[in-house]
């Protein structure tokens, strides 16, 4: 994993937050840069009625953007590594697995906010890159009394605990940074 811990400026409430040493992971895409091509070629086609939905309104930047995995095949790569990357962390058959995913599109001077992913049933979390320019924002993960720093690179997934509380710095590169949020939980049970 790329980046340092820093435990400057640690908020009091920093202090009572339940992870110490989580569990995370970087695993890196084969053939990574075809494929980034390839996602980057069809995002950039893309106009903001192409997404299934938006979410999150931040500051004038939807920070979620939903497209159903079909209308992108280039996604394919990516999305099969994450299953696989998720079944050997989570010692789970892959096909016990699900994945949903959604774009972050930070322009210039965007950010994300401290969240979690714990919403319904993951039980991964991760990052996939696409483009990450440098000095486009490092990724924040707070584990407890820890700050642990990571510095973002194209083609590399990194996953982690979905109640792990993270957040992304600002992009001062002046360039998109493109990433793809991926959430991994059971396949729903058969009726």
């Amino acid at each position: 994993m790329n980046g340092a811990l820093d435990q400057d400026g640690l908020s009091e409430a920093a202090a009572f937050r339940p992870w110490v040493n989580a569990r995370i992971q970087r695993c890196v895409l084969p053939e990574a840069a075809a494929v980034n091509a390839a996602i980057l070629t069809a995002f950039q086609a893309l106009t903001p009625e192409s997404f299934d939905r938006r979410s999150h309104l931040v500051g004038g930047r939807y920070e979620n953007l939903y497209l159903e995995r079909a209308r992108m095949p280039a996604l394919a790569p990516v999305l099969e590594h994450a299953l696989h990357c998720a079944a050997i962390i989570l010692d789970e058959p892959v096909r016990g697995l699900r994945c949903g995913f959604w774009f972050n599109a930070a322009g210039p001077g965007h950010h994300t906010s401290e969240h979690t992913h714990d919403e319904c049933d993951e039980q991964l979390s991760a990052v996939y890159y696409v483009d990450a320019p440098a000095d486009c924002g490092d990724l924040i993960l707070y584990d407890g009394p820890l700050t642990v720093r990571v510095r973002p690179v194209a083609g590399a997934l990194l996953c982690f605990p979905p109640n792990l509380p993270h957040a992304v710095e600002p992009n001062r590169s002046g360039q998109l940074r493109l990433s793809i949020g991926i959430n991994v939980g059971p396949l729903p049970a058969d009726p």
